[in-house]
């Protein structure tokens, strides 16, 4: 059943050679490079902002760092569990982007981008929760689109960001006062001298 679905839906979203190459370019490059978007923004709220947010911001580049170490063990660990041929393995649709022929399911993107983005919706702003949804949305359509993944690979990732998110939350709310102390302790060390010269926030 659950199969069914997820071939059906792939071949409603998989580009063919009739496709415009303007779109495949459009999803290779969503695919590759658009996910970037998410780290560096969260790097620019450690670093920067107004004074008297910072301290909020900081806190949510910290729930957002456990999201991610929760997130991405829990992929790997699906993976081993529940192992999935990607569709061009299995020789199903057509495949426009050269990838290593390992295990789908749930996508590392698709998690990586998912956890990002509701740890904005949750931790920072409604607006940016949902700009950053939008670009999960994105990056998730091209990598199936481009036939590297399959559509439930997507659903994986996005619930395995949920979950990553729950459990950072609960993480924070019984040892956050030690990791702010210890992550604020060695960003002074290490950016003591940007720091000094005002490049970055105290």
């Amino acid at each position: 059943m659950m199969e069914d679905l997820n071939h059906t839906l792939f071949y409603l979203l998989n580009a063919t050679p009739a496709s415009p190459q303007w779109l495949i370019h459009f999803a290779t490059w969503a695919a590759k490079d658009l996910i970037v978007v998410a780290p560096l923004l969260v790097v620019a709220l450690w670093l920067w902002g107004p004074r008297r947010h910072v301290g909020q911001q900081r806190v949510m580049v910290m729930k957002t760092a456990l999201a991610l170490i929760f997130s991405v063990a829990l992929s790997w660990t699906l993976g081993q569990l529940f192992p999935h041929d990607r569709p061009f393995v299995e020789g199903v649709g057509y495949n426009f982007l050269h990838h290593a022929p390992d295990y789908s399911y749930p996508s590392d993107h698709g998690t990586v981008i998912f956890t990002f983005a509701l740890a904005f919706l949750c931790w920072h702003r409604l607006w940016s929760g949902v700009l950053m949804g939008a670009v999960a949305l994105l990056v998730a359509w091209s990598r199936v689109y481009l036939g590297v993944h399959w559509p439930l690979d997507m659903l994986g990732g996005l619930l395995v960001g949920m979950v990553a998110c729950l459990a950072a939350q609960m993480c924070w709310h019984h040892a956050g006062a030690f990791i702010a102390q210890m992550a604020l302790r060695a960003y002074r060390i290490c950016f003591a001298l940007p720091i000094r010269k005002g490049w970055v926030r105290d």
